[in-house]
């Protein structure tokens, strides 16, 4: 994915750094730490792409962050605890320096005492029956609530928080013991007094299972915590792996693993599901979408699941993931705010949808092709070469041979890859040029360019991206609009990822290591910046042609996350706007004209506000029948919205005559395109982009002749 270059830098700089780490300590937790300090300190000022000054205000911002990820909800630490603390503020970059670790010793021991505490205030209020005809707020804005002063206060927060999270169970359990006794004569109704107690049990059993997770942490274990609140400071994709996140890592990284078949992401207190893999167990069901939060984990041996809200991201994933044969239960708020319980057989995940697949649709008569690329993948190796740009190409070759007269490449929720694919792909739909800059804090800028003067699809080009098109899909977008190749359709923005990171082992820092595996980091070292000059870091790849999506006002991107890499711009690159006959800029206008008067964009656009005002309120009744009344409010108003995946086109889709070869052999892959196909034919998104290759075709049919009868 970089440059050489970069890798003989790095393998420099950890040649040298190796000569000065030489382990000299007696194999303490607290001498391999300082050591872990060393290494990753000396690391990121001299190899991360915006090194920071190691001062007070830095110290200032890592101080806020650990101690807001040590206790999330403001529920351990008392008002005295952050006082003491405070005394660190400014002297964690001092600390550092001096590899002293005494503020994370403080702070870890105090953090195990107060959990301690904590567990028989949960019991003893856990012990009594809540009071749910009581009117009472509870706001879930924990940024704002301060820390309490003494013991009465802390019991009152452990109440009202124990409260709000039992209120969910209550209403659950209310709403399956009405259905078990409507569906069986056998099961009466009970009471609501055996209804409360069952209630406050399924909060109690959560909360046991997150504080067994809790004791079996190491001191290993907060101590990354420590670190990656030092490092996460430098840009929200420096990271630390300690050696068994490393080795997570390194199976992700392989292609294969075995669990669910999704990736998560997290955001302040909340994990949500970010993508599903394609053919994994989660796409297979097909419950679980985008935007859902996961509220709770059950595995199958457990009466109750753990609450994961507040939990760093790397332990969530330990709960989900698990053996190949075993099960899981989540706990889920609904994009729609609905809460739902799904059931997931894990299996082994093979990455195998990353690659790319086509299909061709008829559209006024016209046959047009559509290629879905989830990552750009290539595996460098020469006897043996898999890369996205070779698969896109034949994938072009193939739908040309079919009779296509337009090209719809789908990059939404493609996260990147391979930078080296990303050129070579560009290439297929340009002459030559250059296709991306590449600048990194310590070397001049390098222009990696297309010197293939073949064009093997020089036809209408529509690319479709969405706030989840993050990186290598951003460079891809960004030089086929700087060149007016292609026509952008999407959201207001790409992600915005406009960074290369690199993974160093640290043990390869040291000489005579005899502290054990000391993991590795993951630090940012350049930055990508358009052939126009501006980066598309933060502000990502502007879409020619806005349309609403449900994700619209939640925020997600770049933009969101902590501590980014700011937007900047350097000298354009030498390049020449495509020479055609598409009236690219009628066939933009047009096109939002239709969408100002697409009544299910407008339908999805009022779905997205809703959503987001929803997820806005921060404010709970603590009332039963005011909490039920706005639960059922929200239902009755989600109802409005269930048009949205009603909708369906009149298009149809087709495998590839090699394709259908293939799936008449396999019943998996012809489950797989069955639905994707479907998918196609009710997405609403694909049939705008056909509309914008309807138009481009046309153009370029009326002014190719135009410049016929001139000559």
């Amino acid at each position: 994915m970089k440059g050489k270059y970069k890798f003989l830098l790095l393998a420099l700089l950890i040649a040298v750094a190796s000569c000065s780490f030489t382990s000299k300590v007696d194999g303490s937790d607290s001498d391999k730490d300082k050591l872990l300090v060393r290494i990753i300190t000396y690391l990121l000022d001299q190899g991360h792409f915006a090194p920071q000054d190691i001062n007070d205000d830095f110290s200032e911002r890592v101080y806020e962050d650990y101690i807001k990820q040590l206790d999330p909800f403001k529920r351990y630490f008392y008002e005295s605890d952050i006082e003491e603390f405070n005394d660190y503020k400014n002297k964690i970059d001092d600390q550092l320096k001096a590899y002293d670790l005494s503020f994370f010793e403080l702070t870890h021991k105090r953090l195990i005492e107060r959990t301690a505490e904590s567990k028989e205030i949960y019991s003893k209020i856990l012990n009594r029956p809540f009071d749910y005809s009581k009117d009472e707020q509870f706001n879930s804005d924990y940024e704002e609530l301060g820390y309490v002063k003494n013991k009465r206060e802390m019991k009152e927060r452990w109440r009202q928080q124990l409260k709000f999270s039992t209120i969910a169970n209550y209403d659950e359990i209310i709403e399956n013991n009405k259905t078990l006794a409507s569906n069986d004569p056998d099961v009466s109704l009970k009471s609501i007094k055996e209804l409360e107690v069952e209630a406050r049990e399924t909060t109690k059993k959560s909360l046991e299972e997150l504080y067994t997770y809790m004791e079996e942490r190491r001191r290993k274990d907060w101590f990354g915590v420590y670190i990656n609140a030092i490092v996460r400071e430098f840009d929200p994709h420096t990271f630390y792996f300690s050696p068994e996140d490393k080795d997570r890592f390194d199976v992700d990284m392989s292609g294969k693993f075995e669990g669910i078949g999704a990736r998560l992401q997290r955001r302040l207190d909340v994990i949500s599901i970010s993508e599903l893999i394609s053919g994994g167990p989660a796409w297979r069901q097909n419950e679980l979408e985008p935007g859902d939060q996961i509220l709770k984990v059950k595995q199958e041996d457990e009466e109750e699941g753990v609450s994961i809200v507040g939990m760093r991201l790397e332990d969530a994933v330990k709960f989900i993931k698990g053996p190949k044969g075993t099960s899981v239960t989540l706990t889920l708020k609904k994009v729609d705010g609905s809460i739902k319980d799904i059931s997931i057989e894990r299996d082994e995940v093979v990455l195998e949808e990353t690659y790319a697949k086509s299909s061709t649709v008829i559209k006024d008569g016209k046959k047009y092709g559509l290629i879905n690329l989830p990552s750009f993948y290539d595996n460098f190796d020469r006897n043996n070469r898999i890369s996205s740009a070779i698969d896109v190409k034949k994938e072009i070759q193939r739908l040309k041979k079919d009779g296509i007269e337009g090209v719809i490449l789908d990059l939404r929720d493609n996260r990147g890859g391979s930078l080296g694919a990303v050129v070579d792909m560009a290439g297929l739909f340009i002459e030559e040029g250059p296709i991306v800059q590449v600048k990194s804090t310590t070397e001049p800028k390098r222009i990696l360019s297309d010197t293939d003067k073949s064009i093997v699809w020089d036809g209408p080009l529509v690319i479709m991206v969405n706030e989840l098109s993050a990186s290598a899909s951003e460079i891809l977008a960004a030089a086929m609009q700087d060149y007016k190749r292609a026509v952008i359709i999407g959201s207001e923005q790409t992600f915005g990822k406009g960074t290369v990171q690199n993974v160093v082992d640290l043990n390869r820092m040291v000489r005579n290591n005899s502290n054990g595996d000391l993991g590795a980091i993951k630090f940012t070292t350049d930055k990508y910046y358009r052939i126009n000059g501006g980066s598309t870091q933060l502000e990502g790849v502007k879409s020619d042609i806005v349309v609403a999506d449900r994700y619209k006002y939640i925020g997600i991107g770049e933009r969101t996350q902590d501590n980014p890499l700011s937007w900047d711009k350097i000298d354009s690159a030498n390049y020449n706007v495509w020479q055609n006959y598409y009236d690219y800029d009628t066939a933009i206008k047009n096109s939002k004209k239709r969408i100002a008067n697409n009544n299910q964009l407008s339908l999805i656009d009022e779905n997205a506000k809703w959503i987001n005002d929803i997820r806005e309120n921060e404010v709970f009744s603590l009332n039963y029948e005011d909490y039920k009344k706005r639960l059922e409010l929200n239902e009755e108003q989600a109802k409005r919205f269930d048009k949205i995946s009603d909708y369906k086109t009149n298009l149809t889709f087709q495998s590839l005559p090699y394709e259908l070869n293939l799936i008449a052999k396999d019943s998996i892959l012809a489950e797989k395109r069955k639905r994707w196909h479907t998918s196609l034919s009710k997405d609403v998104y694909v049939e705008e982009a056909l509309n914008v290759l309807n138009d481009l075709k046309l153009s370029y049919t009326i002014n190719n002749n135009v410049a016929q009868m001139k000559n």
